[in-house]
């Protein structure tokens, strides 16, 4: 399930962006999470290569990994943890949700919820094949197996508009809303 209202304020397209992450050029791919091994950070790295015009941008304490272990970029931005009230502030500033797990033992039975808070915020989504992604979400959200097929999704997803995929997504949500 999802609180579905409370990640639908990120579809209002008012004000109320954070301070930190209104100075970080668009387009904007996010992530609110953990993080931790079940990050791909290669992927990360690699498709901030491929999409230097794209800022990443990273939210979420750093967990059993060595933090200089993330990759570093002009476009990365590694903002930290953010209390789960303001998440819909900054995903009003994504241009894109990205969901970057690595696939490993760690993500082999994972379903993560975040799919649901990502499709509530009206954004286009970008995965990698996790099992239970691929399974319940793969009509809704672009599913990229490697670092040129994630910055091709991104590509169509620059200036997406309020497309049937993401009506879909929104719908799918508000339906697992608890």
């Amino acid at each position: 399930g999802v609180e579905y209202d409370h990640f639908a304020r990120a579809q209002d397209l008012g004000p109320g962006v954070p301070e930190d992450i209104r100075a970080i050029g668009k387009p904007i791919a996010g992530w609110f999470g953990v993080i931790d091994e079940r990050m791909d950070y290669e992927l990360v790295g690699r498709v901030a290569d491929l999409r230097p015009d794209w800022s990443f941008v990273l939210i979420g304490p750093v967990v059993k990994v060595d933090p200089s272990e993330l990759p570093q970029r002009a476009n990365i931005y590694w903002l930290g943890p953010r209390d789960y009230a303001q998440l819909p502030d900054y995903c009003r500033a994504f241009d894109a949700c990205m969901m970057c797990f690595a696939i490993n033992e760690a993500t082999e039975f994972i379903n993560p919820t975040k799919a649901l808070e990502y499709l509530a915020t009206g954004k286009p989504v970008i995965s990698t094949p996790v099992a239970d992604v691929v399974r319940q979400y793969s009509d809704l959200i672009t599913i990229a197996s490697d670092a040129e097929s994630f910055a091709e999704g991104l590509r169509r997803a620059k200036g997406a508009t309020r497309d049937e995929r993401i009506a879909l997504g929104i719908e799918k949500a508000r339906k697992c809303s608890w």
